[in-house]
């Protein structure tokens, strides 16, 4: 299994959490990841620790939106690549950014893939100036 198919199980995970109560070990049933398992177990349980700081941090970019009124894989997907963004260093944040917006076109709505690519470009610029929690403006 690639990484970018690890993206998809991950989301898928995060997607039918949002509905239901979900153990992860469904999404290892359906197919072995293989050498993708530790990045998928990580990533999965490591969203799952630091929603609401994530959470807090994207509503903080989605100027003029709550995050709640995004839709479910929207939303699912920019909590997946802050995560990415913002606590693990083995991806470059590029390859976050464009595998998210890929995201996006495959499993997103219309405007997903220029929205996920504003708010996550913002986030990456926030970490990057080390004001990662700071509100951005209007202008941004």
């Amino acid at each position: 299994m690639r990484r970018t198919q690890a993206r998809e199980r991950v989301l898928l995970g995060l997607y039918r959490r949002e509905h239901r109560d979900f153990d992860l070990e469904e999404l290892f049933g359906e197919q072995d990841p293989g050498d993708q398992r530790r990045y998928i177990t990580e990533t999965y349980e490591g969203i799952l620790a630091h929603l609401s700081e994530l959470d807090e941090l994207l509503e903080a970019r989605t100027v003029g939106w709550r995050l709640s009124r995004l839709g479910w894989l929207d939303r699912n997907i920019l909590r997946l690549a802050a995560y990415e963004l913002l606590f693990a260093d083995d991806v470059p944040p590029e390859v976050v950014i464009n595998e998210a917006v890929e995201l996006s076109k495959t499993y997103g709505t219309d405007n997903a893939p220029s929205f996920v690519n504003g708010i996550l470009d913002r986030l990456l610029q926030g970490k990057r100036e080390g004001n990662v929690t700071e509100k951005q403006s209007d202008e941004t």
